[in-house]
């Protein structure tokens, strides 16, 4: 695990890479590494995340700088950009059902194969998607999720990248965790080993490749 400037993270992060990105209109959100992609201009990147928040925060303002080639999100009521730019045919939208988001992820994170699920049957979400019969009842098999970089916000980290978050923005930051290839963290503080309590790690430092630093 390595500390680094939010600066040197976003040079880590190439161009056209895929991000999960932690939040829930943008409480949970690493906002200094997103300025810092911004800044370095980044271009053509897949974001994965519950939505693309509000303009001016959060993924919203790699929204708005048009470094998104591809969201794939819950829902994009919030951001009136998002929209208008899916209509102009300049970012693609794939929406997902919350819940299938999540546990798409978590299968990436896992090691499974897929997610069996009732939601979605008879809409366009089932186009084009396996259905599987189970005891009698037909399910979408929804593939996992996985991507190059998982890109966290959490309240503390210790020295050794263990992780605990706040409240509410705990959210999607734990299992995207477990599905990012390179995980980057934006912790508030970072502490001493054993400041932070075991039962109140949320993310062990296993799983975390890079910690930004306090300026």
């Amino acid at each position: 695990m390595k500390g680094l400037k939010a600066e040197a993270a976003a040079e880590l992060i190439p161009d056209g890479a895929s991000l999960l990105i932690g939040g829930f209109m943008a409480v949970g959100t690493p906002e200094r590494l997103i300025d810092a992609l911004i800044a370095r201009r980044a271009e053509g990147l897949t974001v994965i995340a519950n939505d693309t928040a509000m303009p001016g925060k959060g993924i919203g303002k790699l929204i708005s700088a048009g470094a998104v080639r591809r969201a794939v999100v819950s829902h994009i009521g919030l951001n009136p950009e998002t929209q208008a730019k899916m209509l102009a045919g300049e970012l693609a939208v794939e929406l997902v059902p919350q819940g299938t988001l999540v546990e798409r992820i978590r299968a990436g994170g896992v090691g499974l194969g897929g997610v069996l699920t009732p939601t979605g049957l008879g809409t366009e979400v089932e186009d084009g998607k396996p259905v599987i019969e189970v005891e009698g009842r037909r399910y979408l098999l929804e593939t996992p999720i996985r991507a190059d970089f998982a890109l966290l916000a959490a309240w503390q980290a210790d020295y050794v990248g263990n992780l605990c978050y706040s409240l509410t923005a705990h959210n999607f930051n734990p299992v995207m965790a477990l599905s990012g290839k390179t995980v980057i963290a934006e912790p508030e503080a970072i502490v001493p080993v054993g400041v932070i309590p075991p039962d109140a790690v949320k993310t062990p430092g296993v799983l975390v490749d890079h910690l930004i630093l306090r300026e």
